[in-house]
């Protein structure tokens, strides 16, 4: 029995746990290495794209099954006998998925079948497959020197060792703070919703009442940033907050330079100036220099407006305040934007809260994308079963998960009513998960057959067994994932690495952020915007408030992101220019004219940024391309806008053109098939309220 290798579609994860890591995952390995050999060792004359290629695209699939599994259950059930587990593993795994693209005898005979007259006559999407293939093993260092391959497969492993030791400082940093309030008048200016998870979460650690807890976990920390009267508490949670991943056994500082420098190191070998080169070959950017262009040139359209908000806060500020006019401090921006937009547009949007409880959002979600992708979503029942316990399960139902938390839905196509593809759904933070939201698959269909992914978040929790109520940016979110999961769940590539989400990462935020619109329209809205006790639709007034106040301090929102983005790649393409320096210091050299005006110099993001560092590469050299793809949604949804915003043959085109092909065409041209046209820059300008729409 290999738990972690079952190949149940329903994942039964009570029966993954910590001592079957090594013999599950060692076996997947032997299995991974025989079936690799047994490509390299056909004859040349005679071995054929189906022995070749296709052979290959199935050799690590069981690894990559019970791999995955245990990379999931890492980032979501985080636990110190898993984790030791999982480490000792990390070396052998990384080496053998490093160690691919540098077998000699392997892209010998991937070389010689890809140059073969057969594949000429192989589909498109195969003979895509074969190109994109090639250009792995050629772009990893396939054509290197012996000693070279070897040193690419050691930094490899380093970069696997080291960015998992900065993700788990990342999430231990975080879980090693908590702030206790005894004192209720303290609590002055924050929402109920905040007080009544405080006291809650309290009572959850055994602290006797009256007590509030507050965590660094976002939904638990920003409440406190955006509403609380008492400065100098909100300055005691920024600097704590400030400080993940810096201080103590926690410092990330020296991992940062160590995985820019061996990427540096990799890039170089690989015949790359630097690694934002590397990175962006294949990607729409091309190369590290278009990118940056990029964010410049954004930054220079915005830079002007940027400035003038935080001015005019600082202004807003001192007059309320009756102190001069001064630099704001990082842990007033939030508190005192708040205030202004309460003032200019009399929105609070803890007013929109009892509007989004989160069965209710994903139910509107689910009907929205039924209109317009023509599916179907239905939710299965679930089970909970603690690691290790007997599993009584003797059929697929109920469905078992991870977590109590956790639910399962099926997705069906509403005409055939074939079944397209299955996830989980797991919202709300806890100790052992790590913070942010993201989609991942767990299993990609054959064609013809059902996907199986996950999608996760970090909102807010639910409060004395009532429903949790959302923000909206926490609506945003959900609906951000459920994108992605779309683009995973609704493909149909024949080739299954070519599938789904498998796509230029700065063509990936395309499907994700254009559901994000569906948050702000009216039509859209009203499917799933209703009250958890009344059922009643937001009202108009508030509806237009809040539609008033949706681009208030829009360029510091834009800038913050693209000052994300410049760094990662400033570090990414120059590090020369900054090693050995002080990494705060390079901070605010590269970020001169992208940081807010403030009193404080605030400590870099590195050391936290799991996005650049809890992985090998992730979105290292790749932070732009969520603004890249905003360019791409804003273009693209106005074709829904002139057509109908929930216009199901609008989407239906979506779907056949973006949804369904993964990377089956350069993502360049599946946008053109959809849009008829390149993208264009002012749909995203024009819908942040920083330019005003031609008259074209």
């Amino acid at each position: 029995m290999h738990p972690f290798l079952n190949s149940d579609f329903h994942v039964r994860w009570s029966q993954l746990v910590p001592e079957a890591v090594a013999p599950d995952i060692g076996y997947a390995l032997e299995v991974a290495k025989q079936n690799i050999e047994a490509i390299c060792n056909q004859d040349p004359g005679t071995a054929t794209f189906e022995s070749t290629f296709v052979a290959f695209e199935n050799a690590a699939e069981l690894l990559n099954a019970g791999w995955g599994r245990l990379c999931h259950l890492d980032s979501v059930c985080d636990a110190p006998a898993q984790r030791e587990a999982y480490g000792k593993m990390l070396p052998e795994v990384s080496d053998f998925y490093s160690s691919l693209s540098l077998n000699g005898r392997l892209w010998s005979m991937i070389k010689t079948v890809s140059e073969s007259p057969e594949i000429h006559t192989l589909s498109p999407v195969q003979q895509r497959y074969v190109q994109e293939t090639v250009a792995d093993f050629r772009n990893s260092g396939a054509d290197l020197p012996a000693d070279q391959k070897k040193r690419v497969a050691e930094v490899e492993a380093e970069l696997s060792k080291l960015t998992k030791e900065y993700s788990e400082h990342v999430l231990d940093s975080t879980n090693a703070w908590e702030l206790v309030i005894t004192d209720e008048s303290k609590l002055a200016g924050l929402p109920e919703s905040a007080i009544a998870g405080a006291a809650a979460n309290a009572r959850a650690k055994g602290h006797e009442a009256p007590a509030w807890r507050f965590t660094l976990q976002f939904p638990s920390m920003y409440p406190i940033m955006q509403h609380l009267h008492d400065d100098g508490i909100r300055r005691q949670v920024w600097e704590a907050s400030s400080q993940v991943g810096a201080v103590g056994d926690f410092d990330n500082t020296a991992l940062v330079w160590q995985i820019l420098t061996l990427r540096q190191e990799k890039a170089a070998i690989l015949g790359h100036k630097h690694f934002a080169d590397l990175t962006l070959l294949r990607r729409m950017a091309k190369n590290g220099e278009t990118a940056i262009g990029f964010v410049d040139d954004l930054h220079e359209r915005i830079h002007p407006t940027f400035i003038a908000e935080h001015k005019q806060l600082a202004q807003y500020k001192a007059a309320k305040s009756g102190q001069p006019v001064r630099a704001l401090e990082p842990w007033e921006v939030a508190y005192w934007a708040e205030r202004q937009r309460k003032e200019n547009y009399d929105f609070d949007e803890e007013v929109l809260r009892p509007y989004f409880p989160v069965d209710g959002v994903m139910a509107g979600m689910f009907e929205i994308a039924s209109r317009l992708f023509g599916i179907t979503i239905r939710q299965l029942e679930t089970v909970y079963h603690a690691p290790g316990a007997a599993n009584l399960l003797e059929n697929d139902l109920p469905v078992e998960v991870w977590h109590p938390e956790c639910s399962f839905y099926e997705i069906h196509d509403a005409k055939t009513t074939a079944h397209l593809g299955s996830f989980y759904a797991d919202w709300h933070p806890r100790e052992s998960k790590r913070g942010g939201a993201w989609m991942n698959s767990l299993h990609t269909g054959e064609l013809g057959e059902p996907h199986l992914g996950i999608i996760i978040g970090n909102m807010s929790p639910p409060v004395d067994g009532k429903t949790a109520l959302l923000t909206h940016s926490e609506v945003e979110t959900i609906f951000h994932e459920f994108g992605h999961l779309l683009h995973g769940m609704l493909s149909q590539v024949e080739v299954k690495s070519l599938s789904g989400t498998n796509v230029p990462w700065d063509f990936v935020e395309l499907p994700s952020q254009i559901m994000e619109n569906f948050c702000w329209d009216r039509e859209s809205l009203d499917l799933f915007a209703r009250h958890h006790d009344s059922g009643e639709p937001i009202p108009e007034g508030l509806f237009v408030k809040m539609i008033a106040a949706r681009n208030y301090l829009s360029a510091s929102g834009f800038m913050r992101q693209l000052a994300f983005g410049k760094l990662d790649l400033e570090l990414h393409s120059r590090l020369a220019d900054f090693v050995g320096k002080d990494l705060d210091s390079v901070d605010r050299e590269v970020l001169a004219d992208y940081l807010a005006p403030l009193n404080t110099p605030t400590p870099s993001m590195m050391r936290r940024f799991n996005h650049l560092f809890s992985s090998p590469t992730g979105y290292a050299a790749g932070y732009y391309s969520y603004k890249w793809a905003e360019v791409l949604d804003a273009d693209a949804f106005t074709r829904f806008q002139k057509e109908g915003v929930l216009n199901a043959e609008t989407g239906e085109a979506f779907r056949e053109h973006i949804l369904s092909k993964g990377n089956s065409a350069a993502p360049d041209e599946l946008y053109r098939r959809f849009m008829g046209r390149d993208p264009e820059l002012e749909p995203l300008l024009v819908r942040a309220g920083l330019a005003e729409p031609s008259l074209a």
